[in-house]
């Protein structure tokens, strides 16, 4: 799963770099607004990766996702691109889980095959 969520946060580091190039022009934000809070939300897309797997790192990666539908008020693409995003951060959480399974089953089974290997036989 992580692996998956953090190319999701890693994808969404860039489109809010963009979307704050596109806001410092067209939003009537300062300059200095616009990236303090851009410059925030990249810096939590980056640290997001290294928490996923700890409690509350999904459900910080979703509070992002909210945050970055509603940045759409400023720049209205945002709207679109965040709803992306956030089916993206679904898919990452829902198949990475799925994975993870997959990965946990094929240890238990490896497991069991060399418990039940006799020593010294091929």
């Amino acid at each position: 799963m992580r692996t998956l969520c953090a190319s999701t946060l890693i994808g969404e580091f860039f489109v809010i770099g963009f979307a704050g190039l596109v806001a410092m022009q067209t939003s009537g934000h300062s300059t200095a607004t616009v990236w303090t809070v851009s410059g925030i939300a990249m810096l939590l897309c980056v640290l997001l990766c290294g928490v996923l797997t700890r409690p509350g790192g999904v459900q910080l990666g979703w509070a992002l996702q909210v945050a970055l539908i509603a940045s759409g008020f400023v720049v209205g693409t945002m709207f679109f691109l965040g709803a992306v995003f956030a089916a993206l951060w679904w898919a990452s959480v829902h198949f990475g889980r799925k994975i993870d399974e997959a990965k946990a089953r094929w240890a238990a089974q490896a497991a069991q095959a060399d418990e039940g290997a006799q020593p010294g036989t091929a």
